[in-house]
């Protein structure tokens, strides 16, 4: 993909600030600089919406424990296990899919509700499952309620939330993930000490708990503005956005602003409209912005789960235990300490995200997961080969595996989830997260259901060195394909991404000669 110099201007590109921007400019300057001041409303649907992601959180810390009482109580072999764990993370690959539609036929509230209704189901068959096929059956079913969970949490919060505060609440959802992580090891280690005939279930149905509450939660919720519009029901989505304001007249600004943006794509504002057409604009006929758009959120979700940081959560007792520690109840104080580290950095991630921007952190938190995963790699690499492992290996095992988890939690963790919800176009937003998503979840499954055949094959220390190598290659790529977005709002990403030069947007105070254009291919 060529790169190249440029100086043509966007044909896009506006000519004066909208009344919106300068509201949201206004109100960017009297927010104080870790993303206080948000309306409370708005605050209240977003934590709403966003504890939807508690469940698939809670499934990743708690399998981590259960797995090794379930294959000693049913007795199955290491490739169930992969399986077992892997099976949630590819069956929400149809829910992610679905849920772009189903959000754009019915809406982002009631898409909530069945998120959480279907993992509901599922939590509650695998706590009452018998045997090994329906324990499966029950992780396919709340598999794909985690994947419309996924896709509609943030982009319901990203709906809601003005430009000033959008990082903030649209990490959210990977803070709730990351709460639901925690959770899961800490009822792992306090139901360590029960039979391993029972513990198991009561920790995997206890996950209905959390469902429930998130699904009669949904009910108070209003439904997204920017959806409303795109349905013809204008006064419905201003007396929401009157609610989510700071006054009427700023109420009245955002709502002339989603219309004017709606306007572009009049034969979709009607009330007939279901989400028809975009898979044709989003696949076969892309324009420049979108085609950028969907590479650079197909992008991120990619290597967000290529970076193995969500098989290594599911796996971390087997990479302990690989390291020298066996006590099932170490096993399990180690994943606390590591849920406890992940939870405080992803919350500071959020709290600056919309102070330092998005591109920053990701970089940043990329780069050192790089180097993270190395030091772990080489550290099992040396541990491999003496018989006796030195305590200095355990703690510099544990360190790096710490460190790689707490700098995921800074970059890819929050801004993934951010990033993919912001960036596009109010018309294809649903759709193209729901695809974009749905890559996230494919690549998850399928690192979930190898890791432990590969690290068998290449060991521990091999994998965390192929995986230190991708993530060098996913630092490049945010570099140079992902432009910042802070302080924007939804309807000016399609012309940050029109713009001839995106490394350029960020910028601007340098020469031309110092810019780098992607060519059009791209």
């Amino acid at each position: 993909m060529p790169l190249k110099k440029s100086n043509k201007p966007s044909t896009m590109e506006s000519t004066a600030p909208t009344a919106v921007d300068a509201i949201e400019a206004e109100q960017s300057s009297k927010m104080p600089s870790m993303g206080f001041g948000i309306n409370k409303y708005t605050l209240i649907c977003s934590i709403l919406a966003s504890t939807n992601s508690i469940l698939l959180g809670y499934d990743i810390g708690v399998m981590s424990g259960a797995v090794l009482y379930i294959q000693e109580n049913l007795n199955i072999s290491s490739t169930q296990v992969e399986i077992l764990v892997g099976s949630l993370n590819l069956l929400s690959l149809i829910g992610s899919l679905a849920s772009g539609r189903t959000s754009d036929s019915i809406g982002r509230r009631y898409t909530t509700f069945l998120a959480s209704t279907t993992f509901l189901i599922g939590a509650l068959l695998m706590g009452l499952a018998p045997s090994y096929p329906l324990l499966l059956a029950g992780r396919m079913i709340a598999g794909v309620g985690v994947g419309y969970a996924l896709m509609i949490a943030p982009v319901y919060t990203a709906e809601l939330s003005p430009a000033t505060s959008r990082g903030l609440l649209s990490s959210l959802p990977e803070i709730f993930i990351t709460l639901g992580i925690l959770l899961g090891y800490i009822i792992n280690y306090a139901l360590s000490g029960l039979s391993p005939h029972i513990n198991w279930r009561i920790m995997l149905g206890l996950a209905g708990i959390p469902a429930v509450g998130v699904g009669l939660g949904v009910l108070t919720m209003p439904e997204s503005p920017r959806w409303l519009v795109m349905k013809g029901k204008s006064e419905e989505a201003k007396k929401v956005l009157i609610k989510i304001s700071a006054n009427e007249i700023e109420a009245e600004e955002r709502l002339r602003s989603i219309t004017e943006a709606a306007a572009a794509a009049a034969d979709v504002v009607v009330g007939g409209w279901h989400g028809q057409g975009v898979w044709k604009e989003l696949l076969i006929n892309p324009t420049k912005p979108i085609r950028r758009m969907l590479i650079a959120a197909i992008g991120i979700n990619f290597f967000m789960q290529a970076s193995g940081n969500d098989a290594v959560m599911y796996y971390s007792p087997e990479v302990f235990r690989a390291a020298g520690i066996h006590q099932k109840r170490h096993l399990f104080g180690v994943n606390v300490v590591m849920g406890v580290t992940k939870t405080c950095f992803v919350v500071l991630s959020a709290l600056y995200l919309d102070r330092f921007g998005r591109r920053p952190l990701l970089v940043s938190g990329s780069s050192g997961m790089t180097v993270a995963l190395a030091l772990l790699g080489l550290g099992s690499k040396l541990m491999e080969k003496g018989k006796s492992r030195p305590k200095w290996g355990v703690v510099l095992s544990i360190v790096a595996l710490c460190s790689e988890v707490a700098l995921f939690s800074i970059g890819l963790g929050p801004i993934t989830w951010v990033y993919t919800s912001e960036i596009f176009p109010n018309r294809i937003r649903a759709q193209g997260s729901s695809l974009a998503t749905s890559v996230n979840r494919l690549v998850s499954g399928v690192v979930s259901m190898t890791f432990l055949s590969i690290s068998k094959e290449i060991t521990f220390g091999g994998m965390f060195l192929m995986l230190s190598g991708i993530m060098a290659v996913a630092t490049i790529f945010f570099y140079f394909f992902l432009p910042e977005t802070k302080g924007k709002s939804l309807e000016e990403m399609e012309i940050l991404f029109q713009d001839e030069d995106i490394n350029c947007k960020q910028h601007n105070n340098e020469s031309n000669s110092k810019c780098l254009q992607i060519d059009d291919t791209f």
